[in-house]
């Protein structure tokens, strides 16, 4: 709405208010920011941890353990795929050789004849994987409260944990990679 002046021609009114394309353009930046924030990304997660030992303990009873290597607790989300669970291990198949990148190439160790530090990866070190079943991974606080809606129910999630291990298995050695018990409570030592 334009106001008429004392002059003959017409000019807008004086107010705080954004032009119209500074307007379109705060807008278009609150949209993105809106959209970044409902679209987070949602795949397995995986936390990795360098151990001396590892032990996962059910009713008292030691189920798995492990001496130098990797622990890693694997939240899965409600939406994971199997091509998730290939991310988190990358297996590519190179002439019937199975080789991993991320969790099992991941170069976390010193290399003892050259002194060079973070060089090997778990392979290289003939080290142990502990794999631990992690839900939590995927806790929301709602208020005081936590809440797991967005993690795999766990009849989904059995199955696709247990496609995972073996796949872990198959990519290095069977007698190298561990689990815990799924769905136990378990008490893990590191």
């Amino acid at each position: 709405m334009y106001r008429l002046a004392s002059s003959s021609h017409t000019t807008p009114p004086l107010h705080n208010k954004l032009s119209p394309f500074l307007l379109r353009r705060n807008l278009r930046h609150q949209s993105q920011r809106l959209h970044r924030r409902n679209c987070q990304i949602r795949a397995m997660r995986a936390v990795i941890q360098r151990v001396s030992s590892s032990s996962v303990t059910v009713d008292g009873r030691i189920v798995s353990e492990i001496g130098p290597g990797l622990l890693v607790l694997i939240g899965i989300h409600e939406s994971d795929t199997e091509s998730d669970a290939d991310y988190i291990l990358q297996i590519l198949k190179l002439k019937h050789v199975y080789r991993c990148r991320k969790v099992l190439n991941m170069r976390l160790f010193s290399n003892e004849t050259t002194g060079k530090g973070w060089d090997q990866n778990v392979m290289q070190r003939n080290y142990g994987v502990l794999l631990v079943s992690q839900f939590t991974l995927y806790g929301f606080l709602k208020g005081n409260k936590p809440d797991f809606h967005v993690a795999m129910p766990p009849d989904k999630a059995k199955p696709f944990y247990a496609s995972l291990v073996e796949k872990f298995q198959k990519a290095y050695n069977p007698d190298a990679v561990k689990d815990g018990v799924f769905g136990a409570m378990m008490q893990v030592r590191r």
